[in-house]
């Protein structure tokens, strides 16, 4: 039921690094954004993300010591619950002061990347547009289809059909035929799903 789904690769690596949890933060920001750009109003839809970004932020803060202003310390012990695989509750072991420092932080690294995800769309808001009227046409974009829309080129054909049709902003003229091969974007880290 949801209004739209981002499944990204999966990762071979369990370490993240502090760039790829703030490209996960823009990416997650990107449909807030794009309703703001788009329709000047927001909805409802991206209120998961949004808890996504702000679980994100507080892990790089209190978890990871990806804070410059708060250093290399974990902040708050958590309590779990072992077999079902959930945080039952945080035991604060900080003051006030830490406290008013720690979401200070949050917000800086979510506003940091709101305008990052902000910039980005506005300065290629005809390929926010190109994906938005194909995901009209064909509903669900693989990595390399959505690949191929940024670079311009005719979108790889579906299993048993004809080829799809080249982005509109691309003129037929532009471009000699080629084979498709996919491209590759820096993506950030993919989430497992649930």
């Amino acid at each position: 039921m949801a209004g739209g789904v981002t499944w990204y690769l999966e990762d071979d690596t369990y370490l993240r690094t502090r760039s790829k949890f703030k490209a996960l933060i823009a990416s997650a920001l990107g449909g807030r954004v794009a309703e703001e750009i788009v329709f000047g109003e927001i909805t409802t839809g991206a209120s998961s993300d949004l808890q996504t970004v702000t679980q994100i932020a507080r892990a790089m803060v209190t978890q990871y010591g990806m804070s410059d202003a708060l250093g290399p310390q974990v902040y708050g012990k958590k309590q779990e619950l072992v077999f079902l695989g959930r945080e039952i509750s945080e035991q604060r072991d900080y003051s006030d002061a830490i406290a008013e420092k720690i979401d200070r932080e949050v917000r800086k690294f979510i506003d940091t990347e709101y305008e990052r995800a902000h910039h980005l769309l506005t300065t290629n808001l005809d390929k926010l547009h190109l994906i938005a009227k194909t995901l009209l046409d064909i509903e669900t974009l693989e990595a390399e289809e959505f690949i191929a829309l940024m670079e311009g080129r005719e979108l790889p054909p579906p299993t048993g059909s004809q080829p799809l049709p080249k982005p509109a902003t691309a003129d037929p003229g532009d471009a000699p035929e080629t084979e498709w091969k996919p491209g590759s974007l820096d993506m950030p880290p993919a989430p497992s799903p649930a």
